[in-house]
């Protein structure tokens, strides 16, 4: 137990003091809205997607939590093929409870048998701090007696803007992104370290490859996610069956192995949940992560019924 709190601390110490890397999600194939605002309507529908990840479950209080809520549409001012969005996210790790909104706009046009978007986002992010500091027992040190350390409660608001470019066809996709590229400071406690959001870059890439004679496609993927000093890579596998059953497997460099299904109900409907199974030594304090995701998309056209997606990932 004291090993356990003595993690916890640490990593709610560290999450204060330095610029922190943006949460990750297991099933980002559904949240690209959150970390490329390029993305923004390129599906030509009208989207939204939730999302609850619990981290670590079974770790105790503290342990990460993270929701998210997307809402983008293709839009055509003046003939201008654009999009719209909303994207709101709240991120709890021990003391922090970070909650960021952003407004974004995509601009698309034809390029090299595809689509080429460039996209930008703004809006606010709410830093929230609220410390109680634990210590174990049989140690002779207490928070109090070190400066760097926060002891009062902080509420606190900053500007956050992002941007990206994504090219992508019927067969595939390309993206690169960066969140919050201002990087929102807060201001410190006294004799303590600044609280920062840190710049985060993001390299995505997919591929669609239906099996000749099957109602069966695959979609491979990749995800590149940096704050610059630490770097994450996802490598996925959907397997999906007559663009309404998905099941899929991915590999995360911080030794995660990860678990997914999901479901297209209605035609227009998905659900989706995946596990995440941890081999690093922090295993032994929890019993693995777990998201929930539940989205709807239709076509804009009030006159026709919903269209089926060419793929999963496109949703």
């Amino acid at each position: 137990m004291r090993t356990k709190a003595v993690i916890f601390l640490l990593l709610s110490f560290s999450l204060q003091a330095v610029a922190q890397q943006d949460p990750q999600f297991s099933q980002s194939m559904f949240t690209r809205l959150s970390y490329n605002p390029a993305y923004t309507g390129s599906h030509g529908k009208i989207c939204a997607t939730a999302l609850h990840r619990q981290q670590w479950y079974g770790f105790g209080d503290g342990a990460p939590e993270i929701s998210v809520f997307n809402f983008d549409a293709a839009i055509s001012p003046f003939g201008i093929d654009a999009g719209v969005g909303l994207s709101l996210i709240q991120d709890k790790i021990g003391f922090s409870n970070n909650l960021g909104a952003r407004l974004s706009l995509s601009y698309r046009f034809e390029a090299w048998d595809g689509n080429l978007a460039f996209g930008a986002n703004g809006g606010m992010i709410n830093y929230s701090l609220t410390p109680h500091w634990v210590i174990p027992s049989g140690t002779s040190v207490h928070s109090s007696n070190d400066p760097a350390i926060p002891q009062e409660v902080k509420n606190e608001m900053a500007p956050d803007i992002g941007f990206g470019v994504y090219y992508y066809t019927d067969a595939m996709y390309l993206g690169f992104s960066s969140t919050h590229i201002n990087e929102p400071t807060f201001t410190p406690a006294e004799g303590g370290v600044k609280p920062r959001i840190g710049r985060n870059y993001y390299l995505i890439s997919g591929y669609n490859m239906p099996i000749t004679d099957t109602k069966f496609e695959l979609n491979p993927s990749l995800l590149v996610q940096s704050d610059g000093s630490l770097t994450q890579i996802s490598l996925n596998t959907h397997l999906s069956y007559d663009e309404k059953f998905w099941g899929g497997v991915s590999v995360r460099t911080d030794k995660t192995l990860t678990g997914m299904i999901g479901a297209k109900l209605f035609n227009w409907v998905r659900v989706g949940y995946s596990y995440d199974l941890s081999i690093s030594e922090l295993s032994k304090y929890h019993q693995g992560s777990h998201e929930i995701m539940v989205g709807f998309c239709f076509d804009v056209k009030t006159d026709e019924s919903p269209e089926k997606y060419k793929s999963i990932r496109f949703l």
